[in-house]
């Protein structure tokens, strides 16, 4: 009888752990991912996108943790023995990884430095994006052709990154070029018009037009002008088509590059020959020469 008591005892001391720890898997992995998005969603009004990101990742991971050392306690594990064979097998991963730990420091220098947050547009090297996330080892980011384009830290830290959206208002520069025919102020005058008109177009700062140089083939200007990051997009795209159009009603010209052959005065002129295009015709040299 005792032997079948002990029997029943054991079992319903199995059944007991069996039914916690079912419990802790069930209600505390939706419960930890519950409150780290509460949480995020409240401390969106106070924190920066990455800070909500931030403080989302950390209850969600500090939560599992504790989750999975109750189910662990529940199940009887030596814990120490555990947290040593853990440490060894640390020590020799990061042997093996080194990369990884480095892009985990770089991660940490990031986040501590602020350089860009969750939404802002960066550039590095080449490619242009949206930040979407900022994590120990990577930077992800959604290429306005809506690639996802992953970039480690360690990257990041050694190399230059263009933050676009960092300051509220941007500027926007367009070189612009007109014949040597056309008048200085008249130029100046309708560029700007073009700023005091564009809705997108900042008052202040004013909006600037430099006389550059002497090119080529065209005086060359620039035309430098604000607007709030939100609109500089739609800037870029219109105000080009703006100046193209208020050119044209002025008749102002707008040139194509210029190339002069000098062959000097001592040389003779250049004969042209023009071959008919009908066929057995024969060819016919004309008396025009190219000087």
């Amino acid at each position: 009888m005792m032997i079948l008591a002990q029997i029943e005892w054991s079992k319903l001391f199995e059944l007991k752990v069996a039914i916690r720890v079912a419990m802790l898997i069930g209600l505390g992995f939706p419960g930890v991912v519950f409150a780290s998005s509460l949480a995020a969603r409240s401390a969106k009004r106070k924190l920066s996108a990455q800070g909500a990101m931030l403080l989302r990742k950390g209850i969600f991971y500090v939560g599992t943790t504790i989750i999975i050392l109750q189910v662990l306690h529940q199940l009887n594990f030596q814990l120490g023995a555990l947290l040593g064979a853990a440490g060894i097998v640390g020590i020799a991963l990061g042997f093996a990884s080194q990369t990884s730990v480095s892009n985990i420091i770089s991660g940490l220098f990031l986040i501590s430095e602020h350089p860009f947050e969750v939404g802002d547009q960066i550039r590095v090297g080449d490619t242009t994006g949206i930040v979407l996330s900022i994590d120990l080892l990577s930077v992800k980011l959604r290429t306005f052709d809506n690639q996802l384009v992953r970039m480690p830290n360690e990257n990041l830290i050694k190399t230059q990154v263009n933050n676009l959206t960092h300051f509220p208002i941007r500027r926007l520069d367009i070189n612009v070029s007109v014949a040597y025919k056309e008048d200085v102020n008249l130029v100046k005058g309708i560029l700007l018009d073009i700023a005091k008109d564009h809705p997108h177009i900042l008052d202040e700062p004013e909006p600037l037009v430099l006389f550059q140089d002497f090119g080529d083939s065209a005086l060359q200007f620039l035309f430098a002008v604000w607007s709030v990051k939100e609109d500089f997009l739609i800037l870029k795209k219109t105000v080009r088509e703006l100046i193209k159009a208020r050119f044209d009603a002025a008749g102002i010209e707008i040139p194509f590059p210029h190339r002069s052959l000098y062959a000097g005065t001592d040389t003779a002129p250049f004969p042209i020959r023009i071959v008919s295009e009908t066929p057995g015709a024969a060819a016919s040299v004309s008396p025009t020469s190219l000087t």
